[in-house]
């Protein structure tokens, strides 16, 4: 089977989707019974030359702006990608809307659909895009690949897809170098958010939170914030000098695939209060560390963490407050909560992941047969 798969999210920081996208295809490549290749494409931006090796995978890199190629495969249905990265079995977009082919089987992949629910919080392109295309694309896919059984059912629902060509293919756990052997919630920790700082991670309220744990504990807990920033985040990040936040919230920006075990090993518990997720990576990697969570009770984070978290309702700042107390003060309860997420945490594999993803390229290469031949 020859698989191409769309790699630009990936191609400069990794973040949810990037990483998603990078780890099943070196976990596809392992397999070795698959000829996998990754599309790139960027006016500025090149694949690393080591990229290739570290996934095993055949590396196509066309120097073409994203946004010209996007403009023309969304709306014009042109250039076939075999073009550009010559010819396949399947090909797999890393978003909601088909590559052009003229012979594979085609997969799209919709992590959430923010784009309908929240369409002030994404890019141009995409509220552009998306909103008006993403329907009649799911709907012509061989295959439709999600994170969760909460975004397959969003998908079914919002999108018409017909229920039997929408497949869960989860990601895996990350595999840590030190951390994971056993519970690890750090007594000195800080409290963790990792994500883009935008308003649909709820950090207004989670900041509100943060003033009340603050001003009912006699030591001094810290907030981290880490992730890449939107165009709404300008007012959350000024109000981190407010009373009650100055000197108690850090904000660290993007931080590296390299130094994300070290940012997780200084954490007492990771919280995650969005008000909804397609998947909720980080609740997973804080699972897989030993990490206590404390989450919001929406989307797909139950599913993910299955009983293994503290849930709250995002939108009652009294309630996260006081989770974040219990389990900044409580031993106990903060190594129960660590210990269930490392056995939740073991049903994450990529391996896994990868073989669904190939059982999902098979029926869709099938289909795609079919209706030639029909």
């Amino acid at each position: 089977m020859r698989i191409l798969v769309d790699y630009r999210p990936a191609l400069r920081q990794r973040t949810g989707v990037g990483e998603y996208i990078h780890e099943l295809v070196r976990a596809l490549a392992s397999h070795r019974t698959d000829e996998v290749s990754i599309f790139t494409s960027s006016w500025k931006d090149r694949p690393s030359p080591e990229l290739s090796a570290e996934l095993g995978a055949h590396v196509i890199d066309c120097r073409i702006p994203v946004g010209l190629l996007n403009a023309l495969w969304h709306r014009a249905g042109w250039p076939p990608v075999e073009w550009l990265a010559g010819g396949a079995d399947v090909v797999h977009a890393a978003h909601p809307l088909l590559i052009p082919s003229r012979h594979a089987a085609q997969v799209v992949t919709v992590h959430d659909l923010f784009f309908l629910t929240d369409p002030s919080a994404v890019g141009a392109e995409i509220r552009r895009d998306y909103a008006s295309l993403a329907a009649a694309h799911a709907r012509r896919a061989h295959a439709v690949v999600t994170s969760s059984e909460y975004g397959r059912q969003q998908v079914i629902e919002r999108l018409s897809a017909p229920p039997a060509r929408v497949h869960v293919v989860p990601p895996g756990a990350p595999s840590w170098r030190h951390l994971g052997a056993s519970p690890l919630p750090a007594p000195a920790g800080y409290a963790l958010f990792v994500g883009t700082i935008e308003p649909r991670k709820n950090l207004e309220r989670l900041l509100d939170a943060w003033q009340r744990v603050v001003a009912s504990l006699k030591t001094r807990p810290r907030l981290v914030l880490a992730g890449g920033v939107s165009s709404k985040s300008a007012p959350l990040l000024e109000n981190l000098g407010a009373p009650g936040l100055a000197g108690t919230v850090e904000y660290r920006g993007y931080v590296p695939e390299a130094a994300r075990e070290a940012l997780f090993a200084g954490a007492r518990l990771l919280v995650l209060p969005s008000l909804d997720e397609g998947f909720g990576l980080p609740v997973l990697e804080a699972m897989s560390a030993g990490i206590p969570v404390v989450a919001s009770n929406r989307g797909a984070i139950p599913e993910v963490a299955a009983g293994s978290a503290e849930l709250v309702e995002p939108l009652d700042v009294d309630a996260l407050a006081a989770a974040l107390v219990r389990v900044l003060e409580d031993e106990d309860h903060a190594r129960d909560l660590a210990r269930r997420g490392l056995e939740r945490a073991r049903a994450f594999t990529w391996q896994r992941s990868a073989t669904i993803l190939s059982a999902v390229y098979a029926e869709a290469i099938a289909r795609r047969r079919a209706e030639s031949t029909s």
